[in-house]
């Protein structure tokens, strides 16, 4: 039997990670390890941090790095995700079983939570359809909304409102929902919220959100969204990757 532990570490920030997360950590057998390219090795580098901080001496958790696969373009999107979440289950098991071929403990680092805006619950079930027999536990971690606003001293609703939660892609699709005062934005290639109506928009914008890089712009949206995409765009270039959140709300005139 194979217990695969989804731990959400948060934004990568080690003091944002649970005592919950932590203990996983430190009885894991297997820690599976992800790298993305050269172009975000920060996100590698990240998690090899919180090992080297979180792991006691008492650890006796291999860690083992993976290349992830790039996802197809020459697709659907809906159908070239569920082609990519394949080819990774099939990696993780590969990797399952070259290493703990007679069952174990086996931990995977989750950016935020596993439950929002992530896929590992998703791939993890393709290795039960597969035949393997996995048990799945999740460990929740903070969110990069929770973050966006704890840094800009914020609600995210407004008393007795909704908060509508979507990505960029559906933005753009979709526009501003009607009876909804505030939308929070996760997953967005960049700036979908120039498709909106300016007026009587205000926006809470973070980037790198829990990291010793992080940005935070915040003003009514006609003011500050140009600003946003400069701002972002320079980052990007800096960096070679980017990773933003932001809250959006009308606002009475």
């Amino acid at each position: 039997m194979i217990q695969l532990s989804l731990i959400g570490i948060g934004t990568g920030n080690p003091d944002h990670v649970t005592l919950a997360a932590i203990n996983a950590l430190n009885h894991a057998d297997l820690i599976l390890l992800p790298r993305k390219g050269d172009a975000k090795s920060d996100l590698i580098d990240l998690r090899r941090l919180l090992c080297r901080k979180l792991l006691s001496e008492k650890s006796s958790a291999e860690i083992v790095e993976f290349d992830l696969p790039a996802r197809r373009e020459d697709h659907q999107y809906l159908e070239a995700v569920a082609d990519w979440h394949t080819r990774i289950a099939e990696i993780w098991g590969e990797l399952i079983q070259q290493h703990l071929p007679d069952g174990g403990r086996v931990g995977l680092m989750i950016w935020g939570d596993p439950s929002l805006y992530d896929s590992s619950l998703r791939i993890a079930s393709r290795l039960s359809d597969k035949g393997k027999a996995v048990q799945v536990k999740v460990v929740p971690g903070i969110t990069s909304l929770q973050v966006l606003t704890a840094e800009h001293c914020i609600p995210l609703n407004t008393i007795a409102e909704p908060v509508h939660i979507t990505t960029g892609r559906r933005l753009r699709e979709n526009g501003w929902p009607t009876q909804t005062s505030a939308m929070a934005v996760m997953l967005d290639s960049g700036g979908a919220f120039q498709t909106l109506p300016q007026d009587n928009i205000y926006i809470w914008w973070g980037a790198y959100l829990g990291m010793d890089k992080q940005c935070l712009i915040n003003g009514p949206l006609k003011a500050v969204g140009q600003e946003i995409m400069t701002r972002r765009d320079r980052l990007k270039a800096e960096h070679g990757w980017i990773m933003d959140t932001y809250l959006m709300k009308i606002v009475a005139d």
